[in-house]
């Protein structure tokens, strides 16, 4: 079946934590934004799709591909809030100047309302002078948009997607899922503002 008939309903499935729901995608979704080229309301669609469920949940959050293709974009012209990952190496930091200005352009055109909940650090190794240089620079960008609270490099962190569980599971009382934890505070705090 071709993936713009599945309806989205179909797709959610109870996740093994307590109040979230999925909605998984594969790596079919790559042929989507093919599909999408061209088409006058090509943007619009996941926005179109949300529709269908946004009634049933108090945040939904979509999880894009690094890239700015049109995937992406259908995101940006979705969301209300944009949480802006960036891993605190130097290459990480090339291609905000790109991202920043896609999302003027989505606001421009396509979603005025679109603000950045956030910026967070992430794989950051705070013994190494470049990851302390790239967040001094990304605190330079973002300002107070930077959250407080920065992701460490962690084996446990990087482990937990292969055994299929969030760092929640795999390792509670590790220190990833403690910064987790805060930086899921700091979201609620930013999203009730």
């Amino acid at each position: 079946m071709n993936p713009q008939q599945v309806p989205l309903v179909d797709v959610i499935m109870k996740s093994t934590v307590p109040g979230l729901d999925v909605a998984i995608s594969r790596i079919s979704m790559a042929k989507l934004e093919p599909s999408l080229l061209g088409q006058i309301d090509g943007h619009f669609r996941l926005k179109e799709t949300l529709e269908q469920v946004r009634g049933r949940y108090n945040y939904i959050f979509i999880d894009t591909p690094p890239t700015l293709g049109l995937i992406t974009l259908n995101s940006l012209v979705a969301a209300t809030h944009l949480l802006i990952p960036i891993q605190s190496s130097f290459l990480c930091l090339e291609g905000t100047d790109d991202l920043l200005e896609t999302i003027e352009k989505v606001r421009k055109v396509a979603n005025p309302n679109l603000q950045i909940l956030g910026v967070l650090i992430t794989l950051h190794d705070n013994r190494t002078n470049i990851a302390k240089d790239v967040v001094s620079r990304i605190a330079h960008v973002f300002g107070d948009k930077v959250f407080k609270t920065t992701i460490s490099k962690s084996v446990k962190i990087e482990e937990s997607p292969a055994y299929k569980e969030s760092i929640f599971t795999f390792a509670a009382s590790s220190i990833g899922a403690q910064q987790y934890q805060k930086v899921a505070e700091e979201i609620l705090d930013r999203a009730k503002n």
